[in-house]
This record gives structure tokens, C-alpha cells and sequence, in this order.
């Protein structure tokens, strides 16, 4: 595994989740190296549960699996992008993304 992933005191790295071909942001998890390691011998995202203190394959129980095409890493090594076929909704709300709820608009724009 790339040494230049920087994880955090946690041992945990974020990952944003985009569809490689609309490059709609879906979801946004963690990664451990286990979780890294897993995903990139598997080629299905797979992420570290902070609630559940565990790994989990996404799609593991509702088949909604995502499907790794490309990883990137950012410029300091510290976050990931995960670029994903999606069988189905990356929500565990049925929809198609996590973020599909607008907490506010700007009232000015330059």
C-alpha cells in the first residue's frame, strides 16, 4: 500500500465517494488500512464502521455494492477519492446519493 496515505490518530482516512461517470459526489466514509488494503484487492469499496467498529463491504446486505474504478489520494496524502460504478443507491435511505438534503442556500453571492 502506498506509504503516503496519511491516516489519522485513529488510523482512519476520509473518503469521498463519487460515481466515475455522472461525478456525483454519493457518500463520504472512512478507510483503515484494512479497509484500503481490502478495497484495493477486492475492487469493491470497503470501509472501516466507526459505529460498528468494524470493516463493512458497502452493499454487503442490500447488494448495492460500489464498484472501484480509480482511488486518487489529495496533495497532502490525507484524504481519498474513491471513483465508483454503483449497482444501485450509495443511501441506506434508497437514494441515490447521501446528499440530497439542502441545509441552506447563500443569501448573497459575489
Amino acid at each position: 500500500m502506498n506509504q503516503e496515505i496519511k491516516f489519522d490518530a485513529d488510523g482512519l482516512v476520509p473518503a469521498i465517494i463519487q460515481d466515475a461517470n455522472t461525478k456525483q459526489v454519493l457518500m463520504f466514509a472512512y478507510m483503515n488500512a484494512d479497509a484500503l488494503r481490502a478495497t484495493i484487492e477486492t475492487g469493491y469499496a470497503t470501509f472501516w464502521s466507526r459505529r460498528r467498529q468494524k470493516l463493512w463491504r458497502k452493499g454487503e446486505t442490500s447488494g448495492n455494492v460500489l464498484h472501484v474504478r480509480e482511488l486518487y489520494y489529495d496533495c497532502d496524502g490525507d484524504a481519498l477519492l474513491v471513483l465508483c460504478d454503483p449497482a444501485g443507491p450509495a443511501c441506506h435511505t434508497g437514494e441515490i446519493t447521501c446528499f440530497y438534503r439542502a441545509l441552506s442556500r447563500p443569501s448573497h453571492t459575489p
